[in-house]
């Protein structure tokens, strides 16, 4: 969950259940979350597995730019890129949730000036972003999510 500012301490498993009970409590009230995620912007995104192909969702933050939703692999600072980023690499089509709406998105790496603007417009929402790119010693990729024509 990049989200959660501790998430570096957990193991593996413990994520995974973490981020199953808000995905659970995501959808069972229209996109609301409480406890440390109350009134954090989260979305749901779906992608298929790069080697599983099998599809995986997570919860995460994201910042609106415009008509495009930008999420952060942040991975909780680890020095590894998330698994969803690499999912959209292989396959750069997805699916998220917003409240209570589902919609294909195509995802796109953000370079650059425009990279610089969304990573600094993030960190005035969550600077505990900062710590968790010092700590992976990676630049976090910044990847925004356009819907796509239905």
């Amino acid at each position: 969950m990049t989200a959660d500012p501790q998430e570096g301490s957990t193991s593996m498993s413990e994520r995974l259940q973490q981020n199953q009970l808000v995905i659970n409590e995501f959808r069972s009230a229209d996109g609301i979350v409480g406890g440390d995620f109350e009134g954090v912007p989260l979305l749901l995104l779906t992608t298929i597995g790069a080697r599983s192909g099998q599809p995986r969702t997570m919860p995460m933050t994201y910042l609106r730019d415009g008509a495009r939703l930008v999420v952060f692999a942040a991975n909780g600072g680890r020095e590894n890129h998330p698994g969803w980023y690499h999912n959209l690499l292989a396959a750069p089509t997805a699916s998220i949730e917003v409240g209570s709406e589902t919609y294909g998105v195509t995802a796109t790496e953000i370079e650059g000036v425009e990279r610089e603007r969304l990573w600094a417009q993030q960190l005035e929402h969550t600077p505990y972003f900062a710590g968790f790119q010092e700590r992976s010693g990676r630049r976090v990729p910044v990847v925004a999510l356009a819907r796509t024509a239905d």
